[in-house]
């Protein structure tokens, strides 16, 4: 089980993040000030880095090079509202592994961590192909196919496909797909969910997603 440090100072943006990897089988650490999150980067067991910039005490690019210098096996995911390209390539170019800007999808993110805890496979079947009957999510192409026909998808319409083919046989709840896809901003009220579920019905058939009144929806 990878353990991820998240070291983020708006509570709501951290809660979000550590629930949902969570909910996704990983071991979370939130962590608010650049100070402490460096510490706990250098001397605690993590796999993976999710990282903000604007922090208290120490800014979120000095912890980045620090850690670059003393751990670069660690990857680090910078998260940040900061989005311009000068902000971009300063990340990058400082050792980041990856660079999101706020406000972002839980559903992008969790793809980003996942790529970069996946090691690299000498042989065997590639480990990021969702299926689901003859429906194929290429995840890392972000392809979608029916048999061996290309459906042509929307970024969100994707990401909505892999979340419930990811959580084959669950439940999921409205508010768990807004959450998940369209960000921690979402409206609880939104009818959007419905209204995509149906998209991918049309595009990838229409038994693939079952409704279970009540509660959400579910993919067999």
């Amino acid at each position: 089980m990878n353990r991820i440090l998240v070291i983020e100072d708006e509570q709501r943006i951290s809660s979000f993040v550590a629930k949902g990897l969570k909910a996704e089988g990983f071991t979370p650490t939130v962590v608010e000030d650049g100070i402490t999150g460096l510490d706990y980067a250098l001397t605690g067991d993590f796999d993976l880095v999710v990282l903000d910039i604007g922090l208290p005490g120490k800014d979120g690019f000095e912890v980045l090079k620090q850690v670059s210098a003393d751990r670069p096996e660690l990857p680090v995911l910078v998260l940040t509202a900061r989005d311009s390209v000068d902000a971009t390539v300063t990340a990058l170019e400082g050792g980041a592994a990856d660079y999101m800007s706020k406000p972002f999808k839980f559903a992008e993110l969790l793809a980003r961590v996942r790529l970069r805890l996946r090691p690299v496979a000498a042989s065997g079947p590639p480990d990021d192909v969702l299926t689901a009957g003859d429906v194929r999510l290429d995840l890392r192409k972000r392809r979608a196919y029916v048999g061996e026909r290309e459906v042509e998808l929307s970024a969100r319409e994707l990401s909505l496909a892999e979340v419930l083919i990811g959580h084959r046989g669950q439940v999921l709840s409205r508010e768990q797909l807004l959450s998940h896809v369209w960000g921690y901003d979402f409206d609880p009220g939104s009818n959007v969910v419905d209204v995509y579920v149906g998209y991918l019905r049309k595009k990838l058939g229409a038994d693939l997603v079952t409704t279970v009144r009540g509660l959400g929806y579910r993919v067999d």
